[in-house]
């Protein structure tokens, strides 16, 4: 059975059942059909914050092969219901660029699944619509400012960096020209498209407490300086206030079911290797507020996902995860390890073996954060004991726990051991997480400090774009700010091609961009597409619907 297969074979509650579960008034939600909702943020409880249970799932870095982070996510919370731990999965929203391209839909798999699995991956409660249509208001205000010759805002075009978005991916409007026709069609001027997951309000969404601090944030974005060298902002051009009227709705997270009828709650979805790769604050809170222990994941890797939760995310929140999971599979194991792409599924515990530096090194950072880990390694079919032995020794020679999830093929009933190592895990953390640096620091030795304690590199290399970015920084006053290095998930250098625990190498900065309203500091290091492409056979051609509305081809 396909994973559609699957989600169409079960009988899914009422949304309202859902809410039951979670002690929420019925009358309360706002329903979005039978089976998802929008939840009021009153229900967030500042109190309850200190006794619930955060546990964040993240990974080793990525391969084709993936890892299934999102699966074992939900199973692990399911997991941890079935052996009386209440508890919600709070996850990202999928994106459609990935959903059309060539990741596919990102509802979990098997059974270890979020529904309704087409509604989750194809619009959902409208959030993405809401965040492209706030980002494009502010593009279309500072072109209408750039043109309207009264204003008293006279917009330098060439400093502006600040682009439009659609949640498609589409290479061809990486660059264009606006403005062209004449004079009353705008001034030309170079500029392009981003997909709305890279899109600053997505993240300013994600960080926001509430309304008011959405609507501050969205008025701190820096967009460029007047022809007199003024830095210009949001605010200053009245565009932050119709832009979180535009929120008022995607700002609520939405609360839908596993397919074990357990509350999951999702809300955001800023990609990691960009932006912070988390949900929302607001969707954090929300489900810890409501449950003994919440299940959350950071995108792609532990170096970026679950860096940037911890240093960005629950720095700006007051929050700290109990308990950080790593998943693992086999697969992976073997492709860092050198293993080619079509051999994977063939057994080869020396492989695995060969790609447990990676491991290592994820595992040592979630040590230097100073919270308790557990490995999760993610069973396929063609794994074998040998192999699985291979990373288990390896992993209690390290002191830590590696557990088998088969949450696939099983869904919860496969996740029980490795909830109870969870819960043991949690109950035994007796602080909050150990920050990577501190926000006084410069903003070049917060760089550093991620290069070489996160990923290991000697050191950094700041290029002349980048340190003119630096000087803009300090004029702005911006020193203090987090740092979100954009950075490629393949690798824990910024060379894609490295696979494995790479050594020797230095962190090349080639510029910093500046999201204000976000409220972070994003250091570029190498290509970075904020504009993904289609592949040669996109998931798009085999995306179907019949003549009575059921869809086919998701996954």
């Amino acid at each position: 059975m396909t994973d559609l297969d699957i989600a169409h074979s079960v009988e899914l509650k009422a949304i309202v059942e859902i809410a039951q579960k979670l002690g929420i008034d019925e009358t309360l939600i706002e329903p979005y059909g039978r089976y998802k909702a929008k939840l009021p943020l009153t229900y967030i409880d500042q109190q309850k914050l200190k006794s619930s249970n955060l546990i964040l799932v993240s990974a080793i870095s990525p391969t084709p092969a993936g890892e299934g982070k999102t699966t074992v996510s939900i199973g692990l919370s399911e997991g941890m219901n079935r052996i009386g731990k209440q508890t919600t999965v709070v996850l990202r929203e999928p994106s459609l660029g990935p959903v059309f391209g060539i990741k596919g839909g990102a509802t979990g798999g098997g059974y270890s699944q979020v529904l309704p699995m087409e509604d989750i991956n194809l619009h959902f409660t409208g959030d993405f619509s809401a965040i492209e249509k706030a980002h494009n208001l502010l593009s279309a205000l500072i072109d209408n400012t750039i043109q309207n010759k009264k204003s008293t805002i006279k917009l330098d075009p060439r400093t502006i960096a600040w682009k439009r978005v659609m949640d498609m991916n589409d290479r061809a409007l990486r660059k264009i020209i606006v403005g062209l026709g004449g004079t009353t069609m705008g001034v030309p001027r170079e500029t392009g498209f981003d997909i709305t997951a890279a899109s600053e309000i997505m993240a300013i969404l994600c960080l926001s407490e509430n309304l008011e601090d959405l609507k501050t944030r969205m008025g701190n974005i820096f967009i460029g300086y007047t022809f007199d060298k003024q830095p210009v902002y949001a605010r200053d051009l009245k565009a932050h206030g119709a832009m979180a009227a535009l929120m008022k709705d995607a700002i609520k997270p939405n609360l839908v079911q596993t397919i074990e009828g357990n509350p999951a709650i999702i809300h955001g979805g800023p990609f990691a290797n960009i932006a912070q790769g988390t949900n929302s604050v607001i969707a954090t809170k929300m489900g810890m507020s409501l449950s003994d222990y919440v299940v959350t994941e950071a995108g792609f890797g532990f170096d970026l996902g679950a860096e940037k939760f911890l240093d960005i995310k629950c720095r700006a929140a007051g929050i700290s995860p109990k308990a950080l999971v790593i998943v693992a599979t086999l697969r992976a194991l073997k492709y860092h390890g050198g293993k080619p792409l079509k051999e994977l599924n063939e057994p080869d515990p020396e492989a695995v073996k060969r790609g447990l530096p990676n491991l290592e090194k994820h595992l040592e950072n979630a040590a230097n954060f100073g919270l308790p880990v557990v490995v999760a390694i993610n069973q396929f079919t063609f794994d074998t004991e040998e192999e699985i032995a291979v990373v288990e020794e390896a992993c209690k020679k390290l002191g830590v726990k590696a557990v088998l999830a088969n949450v696939w093929g099983e869904g919860g009933k496969g996740a029980e051991k490795l909830a109870e190592a969870v819960v043991t895990a949690a109950e035994s953390c007796e602080r909050d997480f150990i920050p990577t640096y501190n926000l006084t620091d410069s903003v070049e030795s917060k760089m550093e400090q991620i290069a070489t304690k996160i990923y290991g590199a000697d050191g950094i290399e700041i290029l002349a774009t980048a340190q003119k970015d630096l000087k803009k920084i300090k004029d702005l006053g911006l020193e203090k700010l987090p740092i979100c290095m954009a950075k490629t998930q393949k690798s824990l250098s910024d060379d894609p091609n490295l696979l494995g625990r790479p050594t020797g190498f230095t962190l090349t900065i080639r510029e910093i961009e500046i999201a204000a309203g976000a409220g972070f500091l994003v250091p570029i290091t190498g290509e970075m597409m904020r504009m993904p492409g289609l592949p040669s056979n996109p998931a798009a051609e085999r995306i179907d619907i019949d003549k009575d509305g059921n869809i086919s081809g998701l996954f």
